[in-house]
C-alpha cells in the first residue's frame, strides 16, 4: 500500500490551489491568497505558536530571481545550487528546471519543507529540503546560492549576510532577489534585472512592486 501523505503536506494541499505563479508561469506552485486566513487556520489546526505561512505565497523577489535564473540557465547549468529560505521552493524548482546538476532548499518551517517537497513533484524536479537552520555554515559546497525574499528584519539579515558572505568568499555565486527593503546592504550588491510584479494587498503595501535582482560583489 503507498505511504500516507505527512500532515503538513495534507494541510498544505487542503488549504491551497495548485495554479501557475503570474511572472513565471512555467512552474506550478500550492497558493493560497488569504494570508491573515491562513494564518489562523495553521494556528487553529496545528497549534498555537506556528510561524507566518511565507510557504503559501510567491513573493515577488523570489518571483523576479526564479525568472532571471529561467531566463539566463547559465548561471546554474550544471552546478549544484542551494535555494536559501527557500518558503515555497519557487527559486529552487526554476533552477532546476534551468538545468542545474543538483538543487537543494532549506527551511525551517516545517510546513514551508512540506510546500517545498509537494511543489517540486508538482513540476516534476527533485529538490531536497534541508530542514534546519544553515546560516552559521556557507553553504556546504554549492557552487551557486540563491535567496529570495530574505532581507525583511534586521536580525535575521545580519545573519543572512554573514552566510552569504561566506559563501562568496569560498568562490559561490550569490544572487539574491527583493524589492529593495531596508536591511538589504545595497553597498555587497549589484542590480542585474529590474521588473515590477503584481503582489497581494495584505502582504505588501502597494499592488504592484518594482522587484529586483542582485548580484552579490566579489569579497
Amino acid at each position: 500500500m503507498p505511504a500516507e501523505p505527512a500532515p503538513q503536506e495534507s494541510f498544505v494541499r487542503s488549504a491551497c490551489r495548485l495554479g501557475p505563479v503570474p511572472e513565471v508561469t512555467e512552474i506550478r506552485l500550492h497558493l493560497a491568497e488569504d494570508v491573515m486566513g491562513l494564518w489562523q487556520r495553521t494556528e487553529d489546526e496545528l497549534g498555537t505558536g506556528q510561524p507566518p505561512p511565507f510557504w503559501a505565497f510567491a513573493w515577488p523577489g523570489g518571483q523576479a530571481l526564479a525568472r532571471y535564473v529561467l531566463d539566463h540557465p547559465g548561471l546554474v547549468a550544471g552546478r549544484r545550487v542551494l535555494d536559501l529560505g527557500s518558503g515555497s521552493g519557487l527559486v529552487a524548482i526554476a533552477a532546476a528546471m534551468a538545468g542545474a546538476a543538483a538543487v537543494v532548499a532549506s527551511e525551517i518551517d516545517a510546513l514551508a519543507a512540506a510546500a517545498v517537497r509537494l511543489n517540486a513533484r508538482a513540476n516534476g524536479v527533485p529538490v531536497p529540503v534541508i530542514a534546519g537552520d544553515v546560516l552559521d555554515g556557507d553553504g556546504d559546497g554549492a557552487e551557486v546560492v540563491l535567496a529570495g525574499d530574505v532581507w525583511y528584519s534586521g536580525p535575521l539579515a545580519e545573519r543572512v549576510l554573514g552566510f552569504l558572505e561566506r559563501a562568496r568568499a569560498r568562490g559561490a555565486s550569490v544572487l539574491t532577489g527583493d524589492v529593495g527593503r531596508a536591511f538589504l546592504p545595497r553597498d555587497r550588491f549589484r542590480v542585474l534585472d529590474t521588473r515590477d510584479i503584481a503582489v497581494l494587498a495584505d502582504l505588501e503595501d502597494a499592488s504592484v512592486k518594482p522587484a529586483m535582482v542582485w548580484a552579490m560583489l566579489g569579497p
